[in-house]
């Protein structure tokens, strides 16, 4: 009983704050494992990191100007993705996405030091504030997330191959450029709604990490998906209830979390290929 008290003190779901967290969190760890597993499947974990970056920016201008933080998340992520996707180039899109990523931040710092915003603003900001999250913020998150939820049903398909065959993709009509665009606003989808929860800083581990896991535990991509969903939901209970035990804050645990997730799918991975080594000379 002292365990489970321990683990479970009260308020933990029945505080206002914490039942907002707790929605909000699971919200945004359904959209980032959702929109992150087609971010690992492309290999695209450097665009997963630069575009909730240069989202900053537009949370720094809504500040500057007394606006939605929320929105000005939304215009500056869509801004960034149409960036990288228009101007990059299969050959150059690291190029590209380092450029804009750059630009925006540079924005940010200018906006920051023009609105002379306080040390407490630009720190949830940068590394998110998820007991400080209202049920308005909670109601526009589940929006978010059934946006992508519609956007990945309709595109699935055309998604998963352009993200694995991009070549016989385009044989069958999928324009490789259309596609890299859509790809790029979904991640800005889930960058909008996780950077408010975990930060601008930390919100990559959430997308990437139970991606990147599940990816060695799936044996077919919508196994795949499922465990990075569940991966993604299991880091942010874990890491709320910690962090409501500690005092410490939620995005480290996240970061913990999702990395002894994708530790725990190396071994899994290693410990398979044994078996299967060790089986036909068994047999």
């Amino acid at each position: 009983m002292g365990i489970v008290q321990a683990l479970f003190p009260p308020g933990l779901f029945t505080s206002s704050f914490m039942q907002n967290a707790w929605l909000a969190g699971t919200a945004v760890a359904v959209l980032s494992a959702l929109i992150g597993f087609f971010v690992v499947l492309r290999g695209a974990s450097f665009a997963a990191h630069a575009v909730p970056r240069a989202s900053f920016a537009g949370a720094a201008g809504a500040v500057l100007v007394g606006g939605d933080t929320l929105l000005g998340l939304a215009i500056f992520s869509a801004l960034s993705a149409f960036g990288i996707a228009s101007l990059a180039s299969r050959r150059d899109q690291g190029q590209t996405t380092a450029l804009v990523l750059m630009a925006a931040l540079g924005l940010g710092s200018l906006f920051l030091t023009l609105g002379g915003a306080y040390a407490p603003e630009v720190y949830a900001l940068l590394f998110g504030q998820i007991v400080g999250i209202s049920r308005v913020d909670v109601y526009a998150i589940l929006g978010l997330l059934f946006l992508a939820l519609l956007a990945t049903a309709l595109l699935y398909r055309p998604l998963l191959w352009s993200s694995v065959a991009p070549d016989v993709a385009e044989a069958k009509g999928v324009s490789r450029r259309r596609m890299e665009t859509l790809f790029l606003l979904l991640v800005a989808l889930a960058a909008t709604a996780a950077v408010p929860v975990v930060g601008a800083l930390l919100s990559f581990s959430l997308m990437v990490g139970p991606a990147a896991a599940a990816a060695y535990f799936g044996r077919s991509p919508l196994q795949a998906l499922a465990i990075a969903v569940l991966i993604g939901v299991l880091s942010i209970w874990f890491s709320l209830i910690f962090a409501y035990d500690t005092g410490l804050p939620v995005g480290f645990f996240v970061a913990a979390v999702t990395a002894i997730f994708y530790g725990l799918g190396r071994l899994w991975a290693w410990l398979w290929q044994i078996e299967r080594s060790i089986g036909p000379e068994a047999a």
